[in-house]
């Protein structure tokens, strides 16, 4: 959110509050392919990406949302050539110190979840910062996945409530949803109410494979640079137009 011109003000979202949703999960596709439709390297999509981001955050918060999650980093992307890894990680270090200036400014809380050992240091050291800097205040919360891989989560929480049976501290039979939740990284996150993906791509990723049980999907066909504000609008217009009946019945 640290840039050199406002971005473009939206006209009012016309969904009532209390039919927008509380949290709002994102995986953030297509950079690639807008810069290739454009002649450009990828790295140029990364930085047309990162416009859009800023343009989600500032308008989700303005929305009332409580809590937006951004899949930036998943574990597989290490598969990716080195050199485009390195620049993608070192967006963080690069752009991160600017981007908390405006994430004060807008009382938002920044977290990250996923296996931070698996990054540069001095990638870990700011995302630190930054979850220090930020911690008491009180507007939305931003998530943001970082090597992230939800089946990897899935499985770290049942080592850990595993080790806690072993050790008496709990009893095996007694483990339900509330406490296999409590033991992945979004503990004390709000599961989503609405997922979206951009580029047109019809599969989760590997992303909150729990958390999203009852999330609806929606699907947008824009690649994420040209995302942005309007395109969350878009989504969050068509999740309040659905009948959400989490298992029950249309009324």
């Amino acid at each position: 959110m640290n840039h050199t011109t406002p971005p473009p003000q939206l006209p009012p979202l016309q969904v009532p509050p209390d039919q927008r949703p509380r949290h709002i999960a994102i995986i953030m596709d297509g950079n690639g392919r807008w810069a290739k439709a454009r002649g450009l390297e990828r790295h140029a999509g990364h930085r047309a990406g990162v416009d859009s981001a800023r343009s989600v955050v500032e308008t989700a918060a303005r929305a009332g949302i409580e809590a937006l999650t951004l899949y930036s980093f998943s574990m597989e992307n290490w598969k990716r050539p080195a050199q485009e890894v390195a620049a993608l990680l070192g967006m963080i270090t690069q752009l991160l110190p600017g981007e908390c200036v405006d994430l004060m400014r807008n009382d938002i809380r920044f977290r990250v979840i996923g296996e931070r050992n698996g990054l540069p240091q001095e990638v870990q050291d700011e995302l630190a910062r930054t979850e220090e800097a930020t911690k008491a205040n009180t507007g939305m919360l931003l998530v943001v996945a970082i090597n992230y891989g939800s089946r990897q989560e899935i499985v770290q929480a049942a080592q850990s409530l595993a080790a806690a049976a072993l050790r008496g501290e709990i009893d095996p039979e007694a483990i339900d949803d509330e406490q296999l939740s409590s033991a992945l990284w979004t503990h004390g996150i709000a599961d989503p109410d609405l997922l979206i993906r951009t580029a047109g791509e019809m599969r989760v990723s590997n992303f909150l494979l729990w958390q999203i049980s009852y999330a609806e999907i929606v699907v947008d066909d824009r690649c994420w640079p040209d995302f942005g504000g309007a395109g969350l609008h878009d989504a969050i217009t068509t999740y309040a137009s659905r009948n959400r009946t989490r298992g029950g019945l249309k009324t």
